[in-house]
């Protein structure tokens, strides 16, 4: 017992998406309510060589091949946002369906978080930049190297999910009691 509710005691592995039509990054995470583990993390590029349609199917088969190799139990994603230039947005969407695809398809909880509340909960500033997050995440496993944005933004969605996830898990635990 901890202040009167009991923490999770089981890690809780959670791949985070970071989707693009042209970079999809994601980020493999472990928490167990206190703390956060770091597991791999990858960026799929996608060739504008190639047609839109064999792009989505490189976002769906590399990333059920990441999810087949670390086993998460979840997917957390980053909602859309709109943006001024409809076919890019389409475009997302469609990368999107993609991802969501690859974590439904290999049984996955699938959750999905604002912008705002991802950079809210990594960086405490619900509107801090690419950088500040990606030097964040950095501190928050200990990593040297650079990592590369589309990456850290997928490790960050990581982070955001499994603090919700083991705060919301803390509340049912008060409100059973």
């Amino acid at each position: 017992m901890n202040n009167g509710y009991q923490l999770a005691q089981l890690m809780i592995r959670t791949i985070g998406i970071d989707p693009g039509s042209r970079f999809t990054g994601y980020g493999i995470v472990e928490g167990d309510g206190r703390s956060l583990k770091y597991i791999h993390h990858g960026t799929i590029r996608l060739p504008a060589g190639r047609s839109f349609p064999e792009r989505l199917k490189m976002i769906y088969e590399q990333l059920g091949s990441a999810i087949g190799e670390h086993k998460p139990v979840s997917m957390a994603v980053e909602e859309v946002f709109f943006a001024k230039n409809v076919k890019s947005a389409l475009s997302l969407g469609q990368a999107r369906g993609a991802v969501l695809l690859a974590g439904t398809c290999a049984g996955l909880s699938i959750h999905e978080y604002s912008a705002l509340r991802i950079k809210q909960a990594v960086a405490g500033y619900g509107r801090a930049s690419k950088e500040q997050v990606a030097s964040m995440i950095q501190r928050i496993f200990r990593i040297d190297a650079l990592i590369e944005p589309n990456a850290a933004d997928a490790l960050a969605v990581a982070v955001c999910h499994l603090n919700t996830h083991s705060s919301s898990k803390r509340w049912e635990d008060v409100a059973r009691k």
